[in-house]
C-alpha cells in the first residue's frame, strides 16, 4: 500500500518592517496621494478659518491701531475657540494650556530611614495627556454626528427622485449636489391628477431655501411634504403657489428662511409649460433656433409676505427646444481667483451640447463647471434639471 507522505509545513514570511509601515500609511491615508491629501488640508482650512473669521470680524471694532487690533484679533481668536467647546471641556483646554507654561520642576521628599528620594513633574506630559483626552473627546461627539448626518442625508435621498420618469414629449436630467453632507435644494417631477384625463399635469419644482447644511434641510423636507400635499388640492398654478408661500411664512422666522422656488405644470397633450417663478434664479429656455428666452414672471420669494400675489404664463416647448432650471450655487460657483461660473458659460456649453442627450448634456457641463471650480471648496448647493422637448 502506498503511503502518502504529509504536505511540507508551511513557513510564513516575516513581513518586513517597510511593508507594514506601507500599509498603516494606506490605511491612515485611504490611498490618497500627498496631493489630494494637501488639497483637503487646505480645503477644510479653509473652511475652519471662515467659521471662526466670522466670530472675531463681528467682535473686532473699527479704529484699533495695528497693535490693538492684533491683539483684538487673538483675543478673539482664543474666544471663538474656547466657546464652540462644552464648560468642561473648556477647563480641561485651560488646564493643558497652563501646564504648557509651567516649566518641568524637580522636588524631594524624606521616605523610610531618612532616605531622600528626588521626584520630577512633567508639566508639558500631562499637558499633552488633557489634550489627547480633549481630542478624543472631540473626535466621539465628531463620528456620531457624522453618522446621524448620514442618516440624514441617506433619508433627504429618499425625499428626492431617482430616475427620471417617462414623460411623453420630454426627455429630462436632473442632479444635486449638496455643499455640505445635506443640503437646502430641492428638486421634484410628480403627476398632478386633474377633474378629467385631459386636465392631468406633471408638476416640475426646483427650490433652494436660503441657508445651508441642517437648517436648510430641514426646511427643504417641509417644502418637500407641503408641496406635495397642497398639489392633491384642485387648484390653479397661482392659488398653489400662494397656499405654498403662506405656508413658508409660518416657517420662515420672520422672513430670514425664505425659499426661492420654480413651479410649473406641463401639459403632455399641448407640450405647454405653465410656469411661476417666485424670485428664482431664471430658467433658460434655448429654442431650436438658438433665440435664448428666460422665464422670469412670478412674484417674491416664499416666506417673506404673507399675502404676496403671484402671476403665471405659458411657453410652449417645440421639439428641439431645451429648458434648464438651477439653483444660484450653480452661476455663482467660484475658481480660485475668486470668479463666478456665470451664465454666459451656461449658455456655452448648452450650445455645444445640443445633439447630446439631457443626460449627456448634464454631465457636460457639471465636467465643466469642475474644470473651471477646481480646487476651490464649493460654497453653496449647486441643483440643475435640464429638459429637451423630444422631436
Amino acid at each position: 500500500m502506498a503511503t502518502v507522505s504529509p504536505p511540507p509545513p508551511q513557513t510564513t514570511q516575516p513581513v518586513s518592517f517597510g511593508i507594514r509601515l506601507r500599509r498603516f500609511w494606506l490605511r491612515v491615508t485611504e490611498g490618497l496621494a500627498l496631493s489630494q491629501l494637501w488639497t483637503q488640508f487646505e480645503a477644510e482650512a479653509q473652511a475652519s478659518y471662515r467659521l471662526y473669521s466670522k466670530d472675531v470680524e463681528a467682535r473686532t471694532p473699527e479704529g484699533l491701531t495695528r497693535s490693538g487690533r492684533r491683539l483684538q484679533v487673538i483675543k478673539e481668536f482664543f474666544w471663538a475657540v474656547l466657546e464652540k467647546l462644552s464648560p468642561a471641556r473648556r477647563v480641561l483646554l485651560l488646564l493643558a494650556l497652563v501646564l504648557l507654561i509651567i516649566p518641568q520642576s524637580s522636588f524631594q521628599y524624606n521616605g523610610e530611614g531618612g532616605k531622600i528620594y528626588t521626584g520630577e513633574f512633567d508639566s508639558h506630559f500631562w499637558a499633552a495627556v488633557l489634550l489627547f483626552i480633549l481630542l478624543m473627546l472631540e473626535i466621539a461627539d465628531r463620528v456620531v454626528m457624522k453618522r446621524d448626518l448620514q442618516i440624514a442625508r441617506e433619508i433627504q435621498t429618499w425625499l428626492l427622485p431617482g430616475a427620471p420618469p417617462q414623460i411623453p414629449g420630454l426627455a429630462i436630467a436632473y442632479t444635486t449636489r449638496p455643499a455640505n453632507t445635506v443640503a437646502g435644494d430641492y428638486y421634484d417631477v410628480f403627476p398632478r391628477p386633474g377633474k378629467t384625463n385631459e386636465d392631468n399635469r406633471v408638476v416640475f419644482a426646483v427650490a433652494d431655501v436660503a441657508g445651508k447644511s441642517i437648517p436648510a434641510a430641514l426646511l427643504m423636507a417641509t417644502f418637500q411634504a407641503s408641496l406635495k400635499t397642497l398639489s392633491s388640492a384642485q387648484v390653479a398654478l397661482p392659488q398653489l403657489a400662494a397656499n405654498m408661500n403662506r405656508y413658508v411664512c409660518s416657517n420662515s422666522q420672520g422672513g430670514l428662511r425664505f425659499t426661492t422656488a420654480f413651479l410649473a405644470e406641463y401639459d403632455t397633450v399641448h407640450r405647454t409649460f405653465h410656469y411661476i417663478n417666485a424670485g428664482h434664479n431664471n430658467p433658460i429656455l434655448r429654442r431650436v433656433s438658438g433665440q435664448i428666452e428666460r422665464l422670469d414672471v412670478g412674484g417674491l420669494p416664499f416666506g417673506i409676505q404673507v399675502d404676496a400675489k403671484y402671476d403665471s404664463a405659458t411657453v410652449t416647448l417645440a421639439p428641439g427646444d431645451w429648458l434648464l432650471i438651477f439653483t444660484d450655487g450653480l452661476v455663482e460657483a467660484e475658481n480660485a481667483r475668486q470668479e463666478e461660473y456665470g451664465e454666459v458659460r451656461i449658455l456655452t456649453e448648452l450650445e455645444t451640447g445640443t445633439s447630446c442627450t439631457p443626460a449627456e448634456s448634464l454631465e457636460r457641463l457639471m465636467s465643466a463647471l469642475d474644470l473651471f471650480v477646481g480646487n476651490t471648496p464649493q460654497h453653496d448647493d449647486v441643483t440643475c434639471m435640464l429638459l429637451k422637448a423630444a422631436v
